[in-house]
């Protein structure tokens, strides 16, 4: 068994197309895991197994890597660099023990960098930087670094930079043991740093030396004698400041050209931190004692239509071997583990037991989605609200190809949703939609190719239909006389009522006047029956009334013909004449929105916002040079928002948003969604 604190679980971040999986690509390759290297492209890397990740070229999903060496074992989850994904970027940081932010060194800092940064930083991960091909012909290791140490808030150090760029690398210089490690022909040697790099050499190591020595008052005191700090001090130093996350390393290489990959996982081994360094998370504190009882987080779920559901979490405490029982705090019930894997992309490769800081995969838990924990049943554990996922931003319908699948379509999209925080499902009951809901045009565009070629059903995004409301904003009074007679026993049942609009949210009302047995008491249930039958489509455009008092007061009956159904039909009729006297108008659904965006775009936003009838509420300052936008929208016009606001503010803005209220829409509008109304229920005759 692997002792604890020679366990290594890294999380790699990152904009789309930095480098990310080729990097965990590269380090198997390097250490002989696989056998040749995989390209993205191709769609034949380790980690980009799923069908669509094939088909885009990218990564979709975090995937699980692992493998030893002397005695260490790594466990590598690279993560997608799309915003579409950040659930799995959420949940992927927070089980690890150390995040490595991967950067193009040709276009720096990038929108992604900066989101997965601030996660990271939010959960108070040990992390450092790789900057990725230095082999690529516009590669600027120093602009790219220099770039980072504005995002950064903490020190940011330089352990080893390159010998060279774009076609001219050679290398790399180790700024701690102050050599050179050259490579040709896929062989790498050691030797003193060329007389051209020297200069650069001392500019690092002072600005390294600097750093760690105000952690370490021994070293600092050395430091003012001037004299001399040996590089097994710096990195004892650095090693120190980096789990307490007071200090960023910086290294650097070519995942493609398998240059500095030995020197990362060389200083993962020496200054990483392992499961026993990982600080509080949150909520959770959970000490990783080997021998206290098991206690796992799940972090990830599958939903597979042939294998069935395959369960990833972290293991935080104590050890499970296959065949044990455990228990899930937030379903409260127990399942038995009959195997235990340690994932490595598609394959999975089945171990006895495991222990703290292992990250696992357990295939058919019934009852598991991410967040939950896994426990000993003899000592239970269950915290609440671990993960905090972004609300989705964006809503689309969803209409089956062939309506005869809708059923298969309706499972799938539910399997899919438990493997998914970010992504929701509903149907609409008014409307008579699916609608689902996710971060973004690509979150849902992806969710509807995995049903495709998951589950074998096609289905198309559309629009949704807004869930609009009719009222009225006057009272009024109305009759209805129901008589009919055909022969034998006839039909009457006559209603006057009086309506009245409420407050907005107050819902319905119906309240009986009747005196002197104008109407008899057992058909006063009839006359409500008909009257909320009649609230499911008002008189406008067929949409649900509400907000609406409704009197009855006056009436008549037969004592042979009057009937239940006599009543209710003159109720509705009734209603409807009330409604058109008490000039109907349309509700809408308004939203409570928060905007985030740089604060160079907040003008631009907020003139954007007032164009989609939105109402400013204010704005106030985040973190990292982000100002928050409060405002109400309507939803009508909030639906595209998504696509705007990442075309204004170049991916870098994100918004979440809630319902609050209906409002009634401007008169000027309303015909026209009338008519769209009238239009689409024809169609649908």
């Amino acid at each position: 068994m692997i002792a604890v604190e020679k366990k290594r679980v890294i999380a790699f971040i990152g904009h789309n197309g930095s480098g990310k999986t080729t990097l965990c690509e590269s380090i198997l390759f390097t250490n002989k895991i696989i056998e040749r290297m995989g390209s993205v492209d191709q769609g034949n890397t380790v980690s980009d197994f799923d069908p669509v990740e094939i088909e885009r070229k990218t990564s979709v999903n975090a995937t699980v890597l692992n493998f030893e060496k002397a005695e260490y074992r790594y466990f590598m989850i690279d993560t997608p660099g799309f915003s579409d994904f950040i659930g799995e970027v959420i949940s992927s940081v927070f089980v690890a023990d150390n995040v490595c932010s991967v950067l193009d060194s040709s276009s720096g800092v990038e929108v992604q960098t900066e989101k997965t940064w601030r996660i990271a930083q939010e959960y108070n991960r040990p992390s450092m930087v790789f900057v990725n091909d230095i082999d690529k012909e516009f590669s600027n290791f120093d602009k790219t670094v220099e770039q980072f140490k504005k995002l950064s808030k903490k020190p940011v150090v330089i352990v080893n930079f390159p010998l060279g760029e774009g076609t001219n690398l050679k290398g790399i210089v180790d700024v701690v043991a102050q050599n050179a490690h050259l490579y040709s022909n896929d062989k790498v040697s050691v030797s003193d740093v060329p007389s051209e790099f020297k200069e650069r050499l001392q500019k690092y190591r002072t600005d390294l030396v600097e750093s760690v020595v105000e952690l370490d008052e021994s070293l600092m005191e050395k430091y003012l004698a001037d004299q001399p700090i040996e590089a097994a001090e710096i990195s004892k130093a650095l090693s120190k400041g980096y789990r307490t996350g007071e200090i960023v390393p910086v290294l650097c290489g070519s995942a493609l050209k398998r240059i500095g990959i030995n020197e990362f996982i060389e200083g993962i081994q020496s200054f990483g931190a392992s499961p026993l360094d990982n600080p509080k998370m949150g909520k959770l504190d959970v000490k990783p004692d080997l021998s206290g009882p098991f206690a796992a987080l799940i972090f990830k779920v599958v939903v597979d239509p042939f294998i069935g559901k395959l369960t990833y979490a972290k293991v935080l405490r104590g050890q499970m071997k296959g065949g044990d029982t455990i228990y899930n705090g937030s379903t409260q019930s127990t399942e038995r583990v009959n195997h235990i894997y340690f994932p490595m992309g598609k394959k999975q490769n089945e171990v006895s037991d495991v222990s703290v800081g292992d990250i696992v995969a357990v295939p058919k838990l019934k009852d598991s989605k991410v967040g939950d924990f896994l426990s000993d049943p003899s000592n239970q554990l269950s915290v609440k609200g671990i993960f905090e996922f972004p609300e989705p931003m964006i809503s689309k319908s969803v209409k089956a190809k062939n309506t005869s699948e809708i059923d298969k379509i309706t499972n799938g999209l539910t399997r899919l949703a438990e493997s998914d925080p970010t992504f929701h499902m509903e149907f609409n009951p008014e409307t008579g939609e699916i609608v689902i809901s996710g971060i973004g045009n690509v979150h849902l565009e992806v969710t509807l190719e995995k049903l495709k070629k998951n589950f074998g059903v096609e289905a198309e995004l559309g629009k949704p239909k807004i869930a609009y409301r009719e009222t009225i904003v006057k009272k009024s009074n109305a009759e209805y006389k129901h008589k009919k007679q055909t022969g034998g026993h006839g039909q009457y049942g006559h209603v006057k009522i009086e309506l009245e609009p409420l407050e907005r949210g107050k819902g319905f009302e119906f309240v009986d006047k009747i005196f002197g047995g104008a109407i008899p008491k057992n058909f006063i249930p009839s006359v409500e029956k008909g009257i909320r039958e009649g609230l499911k489509g008002g008189v406008l455009g067929g949409y649900p009334v509400d907000d609406v008092r409704v009197i009855l007061y006056d009436g008549s009956y037969h004592e042979v013909d009057s009937s239940d159904i006599a009543f209710q039909i003159a109720a509705i009729q009734a209603f409807k004449i009330g409604l058109q006297n008490g000039n109907p108008t349309l509700l809408e659904p308004i939203m409570s929105a928060e905007i985030y965006v740089p604060d160079k775009y907040a003008g631009d936003i907020m003139g954007d916002l007032n164009s989609m009838r939105g109402r400013i509420q204010g704005m106030e300052p985040s973190e990292n040079g982000y100002q928050v936008i409060r405002a109400e929208v309507p939803l009508a016009e909030i639906l595209d928002f998504s696509s705007k606001l990442n075309s204004m503010t170049s991916g870098q803005g994100y918004f979440t948003m809630k319902f609050s209220r209906y409002e009634e829409v401007p008169r000027n509008l309303q015909d026209k969604i009338i008519q769209d109304r009238k239009a689409d229920l024809e169609a649908n005759k």
